[in-house]
């Protein structure tokens, strides 16, 4: 197979040693090319010269920013997407089955090209842009930022920055007077109070260090998106609501503060003015309004736990 190797070189766990390993493990195979991510944005260039010129397979080794920016270049394409874990936490790596040791998971990788286990997933959309797993809009996002302005430290102390700026952002970060935005589902309904809204194309929402946080179950690759919004910014609901999610998120799902949908095709975010958002966990500034879009069978992807 022709395969591109895109290396993100200021991601958390990437390393001289471990490009050297996953190129020449990739080449003993296949015709392997290998790039070096040099800007925001370059991940999507690339992608899209790779499918242009008909390579077979795009392998990412960097994080979940990367790994979006090079999903956005394939999508709709006859590209497949691989992934191999480079960054803090590797959502979406993680969730399709990839083990954590970036070596490791080369041959895990290598074993699954062999077998043909490649398919078609569906994807979110966010006014345009593809999310392979979630976007974040209000505290979620606001917390995205906080983290990103800590950038030097999240290769060393990644889950526990997040922890931290999750508090530091209650505290000091964020507005907590008054809801910031209204969400309305094609069904005619409409949550007019929300504080925090999550849209999931997958579950788990994230990890904390080996522990996945559940927000929506039903959410998966071959369904609609699911929607998690948050009514209240009450301390204890959002405690509550995590204790859940690090189980089964059962009762967060019956919270009468949180409104749980899943299985949707579209819905629309609008602000009372500019709120946060982030996707695939980059924070990507601030919207008044954004329209969401479930896009099926739009990414092919190296599927590690499947068979052809």
């Amino acid at each position: 197979m022709k395969v591109l190797l895109i290396v993100n070189t200021s991601a958390s766990a990437v390393t001289a040693r471990a490009r050297v390993v996953i190129r020449k493990a990739l080449s003993a195979d296949h015709d392997v090319t290998m790039v070096e991510t040099g800007r925001r944005g370059h991940a999507t260039r690339l992608a899209l010269d790779a499918a242009a010129v008909g390579t077979d397979v795009v392998v990412v080794l960097g994080g979940d920013g990367t790994l979006n920016e090079t999903a956005n270049g394939l999508a709709g394409s006859d590209t497949a997407l691989a992934t191999l874990p480079g960054g803090s936490t590797n959502v979406f790596a993680r969730t399709i089955g990839v083990v954590d040791d970036p070596i490791e998971a080369t041959g895990q990788l290598l074993a699954a090209l062999g077998r043909g286990a490649i398919r078609r997933i569906g994807l979110g959309s966010v006014n345009g842009r593809y999310f392979l797993f979630h976007v974040g809009c209000g505290f979620d996002a606001a917390v995205v930022a906080q983290v990103e302005r800590r950038a030097g430290l999240k290769r060393y102390a990644g889950h526990p920055l997040f922890v931290y700026a999750g508090f530091d952002t209650w505290f000091r970060h964020y507005d907590r007077s008054r809801p910031r935005f209204a969400v309305h589902f094609k069904d005619g309904s409409t949550v007019d109070d929300g504080y925090l809204c999550i849209c999931l194309n997958t579950n788990p929402y994230t990890y904390l260090g080996s522990r996945p946080l559940n927000l929506a179950p039903e959410a998966d690759l071959d369904h609609g998106l699911s929607t998690v919004t948050f009514r209240t910014m009450a301390f204890r609901t959002m405690m509550a609501a995590i204790a859940s999610a690090l189980g089964r998120g059962s009762r967060l799902r019956r919270d009468r503060k949180i409104d749980y949908r899943s299985d949707l095709d579209g819905l629309v975010v609008e602000g009372f003015g500019p709120f946060p958002y982030q996707v695939d966990g980059d924070h990507l500034g601030e919207a008044d309004r954004l329209e969401f879009r479930h896009e099926p069978d739009r990414l092919l992807v190296v599927m590690p736990n499947e068979s052809s």
